[in-house]
């Protein structure tokens, strides 16, 4: 694209999160977690519809604007972790390791941010109406959303003095993991279970894609899972066919057209209740 070229990413990086999107489809079509209640094809495509205009805006601004940012805070030598650590090699090796490590614990609150303020969750709301959750739920995101999180990403790149390589090395990881915990892939428990000391996996996302509203404010982390460790909003409590995924107030699969769900932010939000005006609870 000529906006800002950037062939690595293109010819590199885009073919390798394309392959790693088929193949979860294919390892939760084999081994899936949750039964999927609607019909999946059908699914499948009217997310990659929702998909289109974000990753429009994923590649002109998502990309770009924070590494920019990083070029031009390393250009003025701005950001806390420049102000303190030492230019050497293991000054920068550090500052990198630490940079990932900022980066995805302010993901930690920026993912708080899009649930428990309006104007951010009226955006994000599209993400988690989805009523079913596989890889596919990955890519459903209104572009809006995908443009106030650019933002914030360039944000925390010029507040911290996140690098370049560091940013890019941390976006590639953030798709990988954003499809792998949205994918409905189950995995030996054991596994799960060792995974899950480090990372967020699928099991953990699908409590947060939970109708249940204390289920649904949990698991906050994209990569790391120490950090809902940390704070205590780790939940791992409840089991898989227990989860019924989706809002409360979206349950009709015939509502959620492409046209419908771009044009659900800018329209009256709805309760955190189902159509016969229960709160679920469990």
């Amino acid at each position: 694209m000529s906006f800002f070229p950037f062939p690595l990413f293109d010819y590199v990086i885009s073919p390798l999160m394309l392959v790693v999107f088929g193949l979860l489809l294919w390892i939760q079509w084999k081994w899936p977690l949750r039964h999927q209640r609607l019909n999946s094809v059908r699914r499948v495509a009217r997310n990659v519809g929702v998909s289109v205009p974000m990753f429009v805006v994923f590649r002109l601004l998502t990309v770009p604007l924070p590494l920019f940012t990083a070029l031009w805070a390393a250009n003025h030598d701005l950001g806390l972790l420049r102000w303190l650590l030492p230019s050497t090699d293991f000054g920068t090796g550090v500052q990198g390791v630490l940079g990932f490590l900022l980066f995805d614990y302010s993901y930690y609150w920026w993912h708080q941010a899009t649930h428990y303020w309006p104007l951010f969750y009226r955006f994000h709301v599209v993400h988690h109406s989805d009523m079913d959750m596989d890889v596919s739920t990955a890519i459903r995101f209104h572009f809006t959303d995908m443009i106030i999180g650019s933002v914030f990403r360039a944000l925390v790149v010029l507040v911290f003095g996140i690098g370049f390589w560091t940013a890019i090395v941390y976006e590639v990881v953030f798709e990988i993991a954003t499809q792998f915990h949205h994918s409905n892939t189950r995995l030996p428990k054991r596994v799960e279970q060792i995974l899950n000391y480090v990372i967020i996996t699928p099991r953990m996302h699908g409590i947060h894609h939970s109708i249940v509203a204390d289920e649904f404010n949990s698991n906050w982390g994209t990569i790391f899972s120490f950090w809902d460790r940390l704070h205590k909003t780790r939940r791992m409590d409840i089991p898989q066919d227990a989860v019924e995924i989706g809002v409360p107030a979206y349950r009709d699969p015939e509502e959620m057209t492409v046209k419908y769900l771009l044009k659900m932010p800018f329209g009256p939000q709805r309760d955190w209740k189902l159509p016969n005006g229960e709160t679920p609870e469990r």
